[in-house]
């Protein structure tokens, strides 16, 4: 089979279109692993639909289905548009969380995301306040004034307590950096999107982030969320990284 991998900043995910929905799970599992695999941190497959451009199917890297994914809602615009998928430079698709408006610009994708639900604005642990969102998955972050350190054991307990992704942002002269343990992955990513829109959101609600913001993740890279005429949107650059045929099937 043919697949195409994709890096959103850091966060790489294999990508193809098939024309039935099915558990590709073992696939992703297979076709993820670093040393026997592709290699990558999640699995994306379009399906046809008949009232959209495409529907995904996303899975994490250990096989697990997720609802939405911010970095890969972008790097599948891009290929969607290449394979004559969407046209117009505007893909519409729909995911687990609901529908995704994306609009390409050669490299640079905007996502408009879906609607977020604040689940609790009030947890305490390890003496810091938490806030548990939903951007699309759940995302559990607190705002530090250093997150040089990321306590692996830390975020890989708060992740089974409350089942979600874990950030700890860091809000400075007006753009804020961001670091995520992520679920399915089990480990720190270099960039997760929706944990970057949760971020953000918190941070304009408290009135420390402008309606448009730089945010950088642990690769670096800079992206923009904004808030928009009631819609938070997610920008930034994708890269197509290969092409590849492999053998390892289902």
């Amino acid at each position: 089979m043919r697949v195409t991998k994709y890096s959103a900043n850091g966060n790489d995910f294999i990508i193809f279109h098939a024309q039935e929905k099915r558990d590709r799970s073992q696939l992703a599992k297979k076709l993820c692993h670093r040393q026997n695999g592709v290699g990558a941190d999640g699995m994306v497959v379009l399906l046809p639909h008949e009232d959209y451009d495409f529907e995904w199917q996303f899975y994490n890297a250990d096989g697990s289905e997720a609802a939405m994914c911010g970095n890969a809602s972008r790097a599948v615009a891009h290929y969607a548009i290449e394979k004559g998928i969407s046209r117009d430079d505007k893909a519409i698709f729909l995911t687990g969380a609901g529908l995704i408006s994306a609009t390409i610009n050669g490299l640079y994708i905007v996502s408009d995301m879906v609607k977020p639900k604040i689940i609790d604005m009030n947890i305490d642990e390890y003496a810091e306040k938490w806030w548990l969102i939903d951007s699309g998955v759940p995302h559990l972050l607190t705002f530090r004034d250093d997150i040089d350190e990321f306590d692996i054991a830390q975020m890989r307990s708060l992740r089974d307590k409350y089942n979600a992704n874990v950030n700890i942002a860091k809000i400075e002269n007006g753009e804020m950096f961001v670091r995520t343990y992520e679920r399915g992955v089990e480990d720190e990513t270099l960039a997760c999107g929706t944990g970057m829109v949760a971020c953000y959101i918190r941070g304009h609600k408290e009135g420390l982030l402008d309606d448009m913001a730089r945010v950088f993740p642990k690769s670096a890279d800079e992206l923009y969320v904004s808030f928009e005429d009631g819609v938070y949107r997610f920008g930034g650059q994708v890269n197509k990284t290969f092409v590849a045929e492999t053998t390892i099937d289902e």
